[in-house]
């Protein structure tokens, strides 16, 4: 499965399915999942797909990649119709990444319409203050995630702070354990803003920095604003802002020369704001929804 994400990655520059796929993949994912593989007579992988389908939603969702020398020749169709018949009477997603052309015409052959544009942007790092000194409001400290210690405080903001996001206001100490033992976590770059208060520390926001190795979305070793999320009751202290340099001099510190994020395109004031500061788009993912036959 991993050599065939890697091809894929190596003829398109775009990894073919997300981290939450790569990581179910390895450990397992919850009650609702499948993971489809497409073989050639002599057993050859063609291609993988995988199938979200949890309990209680009222909708599938799916990701899938078709090994390079294989394609245009029906994998991809066979994939998804399966993924079509195992999702039933729920209308399915599914994530084209890059937004290849292969893929947006095997989605519009099949009555799938773009519901969701996940763009990617990038910036160069050389102009980062190395030592911004972020301004902070009163009481406020800025710390590094403590293993062990700050999980509950984190999740906490975290589902308030992506409430309204599908994926991301909803991960659970398990979600959370997953990435802190993979290969590339480090909390000296997983910066909390927490603010004193007559009843202990409050936590009011963080920037989860993440580094990709060299062929991991690309040739050369880069850096992503993991995860950037400000607490509710938080709005307009500019904290936002002062994470974000801490996290970017994290970042330039180890050397790396560009930094990636993601963000929603329908969420046009972060695009903007983003924009502003240096970031241009570089790739896009869409999410294809598709209604079940009546």
């Amino acid at each position: 499965m991993r050599a065939l994400l890697a091809a894929a990655l190596a003829a398109d520059a775009v990894r073919p399915v997300s981290e939450e796929s790569e990581l179910r993949l390895q450990h397992g994912g919850p009650v609702g999942g499948s993971d489809l593989t497409a073989r050639a007579a002599d057993g050859t992988l063609l291609g993988y797909a995988r199938l979200e389908v949890p309990p209680g939603d009222p909708e599938a969702e799916a990701e899938l990649v078709v090994a390079p020398a294989a394609r245009r020749h029906g994998v991809g169709t066979a994939l998804v119709a399966r993924l079509e018949e195992l999702a039933g009477r729920r209308p399915l997603r599914v994530w084209a990444h890059g937004e290849l052309p292969g893929s947006a015409e095997l989605a519009r052959s099949r009555g799938y319409e773009r519901a969701r544009v996940l763009l990617q942007m990038r910036r160069p790092l050389d102009d980062v203050d190395p030592d911004p000194h972020p301004a902070l409001p009163a009481g406020v400290t800025l710390a590094t995630f403590r293993p062990g210690i700050d999980e509950d405080a984190w999740l906490r903001v975290n589902s308030r702070a992506f409430a309204s996001h599908p994926e991301q206001g909803r991960w659970t100490r398990g979600d959370l354990a997953l990435r802190a033992a993979e290969s590339w976590f480090d909390p000296a770059g997983f910066f909390l803003a927490w603010r004193d208060e007559p009843t202990g520390p409050r936590l009011l926001g963080s920037h989860w920095t993440k580094v990709h190795p060299a062929g991991d979305v690309g040739e050369a070793a880069i850096g992503e604003v993991y995860v950037l999320g400000i607490d509710p009751d938080a709005q307009g202290l500019r904290l936002g802002r002062a994470l974000t340099d801490v996290g970017l001099a994290h970042l330039r510190s180890l050397g790396l020369t560009h930094v990636l994020l993601y963000v929603e395109e329908a969420n046009k004031v972060a695009v903007s704001l983003y924009e502003r500061t240096g970031f241009t788009r570089h790739t896009v993912d869409v999410s294809w929804r598709r209604l079940p036959a009546r």
